[in-house]
Order: structure tokens, then C-alpha cells, then sequence
């Protein structure tokens, strides 16, 4: 049973019906600085799968080819058109919801937490974890943090915030069935890089978090699926010839 699964998307979407029910009641100045105080929560979260880095050079080069290739796409663009589709069924169920954010701010508020919750190195290494041993430890830690920073986001979003749980779900599931095959193809210092590269991500994301610098952290998510190889390759072709 994916029960650390259940847990982190039943936590993000209790979250954010109590953000979307409660948030009128919470002043602007208590929701803006415990946003920030969640910021700095995310990138302490960020810093120590960074600095258990394996292969610095092979994660840099995954950061920057990814992110080139996100770009590329117009990953942010096209997450960022997700995101107002998702708002779409919100407005029927809940017509009479107003939000106090400009569209750009809603926009990109949503942008945030789709990368935070669906594209987190912890959640996918949580999710290959309990795929392969059974151990939910790492899922259910994440909850506690998710069902707050959703809370938190969804004062501002509304209850647009519960839906993000129905991608993550989807994602952090198909990792769980599929890790039998994808984790006896890794080595440890794989492993340690794709954290770090996730670490990467939530540092960004947790700057975006605390508006001091708006880093396309959509496009930056090719960079979770180059860095694997990148570090093999790095490992076993290039670290020998050093």
C-alpha cells in the first residue's frame, strides 16, 4: 500500500480546504511573514541533500542542461496554463470565492506549489523508498510540512491549492510501482546527486516563496530526470580520467 503516498496528498488537500475556508479570517501581515517563515523552512529542507552532493560537477551540468531545456519547452508556460485550467472546476464549486491577488500573482503562486509538491526530491526519493522497501518515514515527514505551506498558500490561491494533490499524486504513485526497476539500475552516488539536484530546486522554489528572486523553477525540473545519467556517465567515464 502506498501509504506515505495517501498521506502527503490527503495532507495537501486538507490543507488547502482549511487555508481556502480560514484564510479571510488571518491578516495580511500574519499570512505574508508565515509565508516567508515557510520559505526559510524550504530551503532548510534544500541545503542538506546539497551538501551530500557525490558528483558537484555532474549535478551543475544537469541544472544547467535541464533548465536550457525547460526553457526550450516553455515548461513554466505550459505548467502555468495547467494551473489556470485547474481553477477552472474551483470556480463552478465554489463561485463565490474572490481572491485578493492579481492573476499574475495567482499565476505564479500556483507555479510555486505545483514544483514544490509534485517536482520535490524528497517526495520522488520518498516515493522510489517506499516503492522499493516498504519505508514511509519520508513521505509522511514531508505531510507535516505540506499540509501547512498548502494552508498557508491557499489563504491567498483558495481551494485551487487542494487539486495540486491529484497531479502529485498521480506522479509520487507511478514512481511507487515503478521503483522496483528504476532503483537496482542506480549506485548510491546517483542517488546522493538526484537529491542534491532536488535540493537545487527547493532552494529556488523557497526564494520564490519569499519573492527575492523569481527563478524559473518549472523549467528547471528536466534537471530532476537528466541528472541520473549525467552522474553516471560523470562516474564511471570522465572521474576516472581525472
Amino acid at each position: 500500500m502506498p501509504t506515505g503516498i495517501i498521506i502527503n496528498s490527503a495532507s495537501i488537500i486538507l490543507g488547502g480546504l482549511a487555508g481556502g475556508f480560514l484564510g479571510h479570517l488571518l491578516s495580511e501581515r500574519f499570512k505574508e511573514e508565515i509565508q516567508l517563515i515557510f520559505g526559510l523552512c524550504a530551503f532548510a529542507m534544500g541545503i542538506p541533500a546539497i551538501t551530500q552532493t557525490a558528483n558537484l560537477p555532474a549535478v551543475i551540468l544537469s541544472v544547467i542542461l535541464g533548465t536550457s531545456l525547460g526553457m526550450f519547452l516553455h515548461l513554466e508556460k505550459k505548467i502555468a496554463g495547467a494551473a489556470d485550467l485547474m481553477q477552472r472546476p474551483i470556480n463552478k464549486l465554489f463561485p463565490q470565492e474572490h481572491l485578493a491577488v492579481s492573476h499574475e500573482e495567482f499565476v505564479s503562486g500556483l507555479v510555486t506549489i505545483i514544483v514544490l509538491f509534485c517536482a520535490s526530491g524528497t517526495g520522488i526519493y520518498g516515493s522510489l523508498d517506499a516503492g522499493m522497501t516498504g519505508e514511509h518515514t519520508i513521505l509522511i515527514a514531508k505531510s507535516i510540512l505540506d499540509f501547512f505551506t498548502a494552508a498557508i498558500f491557499a489563504c491567498n490561491l483558495g481551494y485551487v491549492v487542494s487539486v495540486v494533490a491529484f497531479p502529485q499524486f498521480i506522479i509520487f504513485l507511478s514512481l511507487f510501482l515503478f521503483a522496483g526497476v528504476i532503483l537496482p539500475l542506480t549506485t548510491p552516488e546517483m542517488i546522493l546527486d538526484f537529491r542534491s539536484c532536488g535540493g537545487l530546486l527547493i532552494v529556488a522554489t523557497s526564494f520564490r516563496m519569499i519573492r527575492v528572486k523569481m527563478f524559473p523553477t518549472a523549467d528547471m525540473i528536466p534537471a530532476m530526470v537528466l541528472v541520473m545519467p549525467i552522474s553516471w556517465i560523470w562516474s564511471n567515464i570522465f572521474l576516472p580520467l581525472l
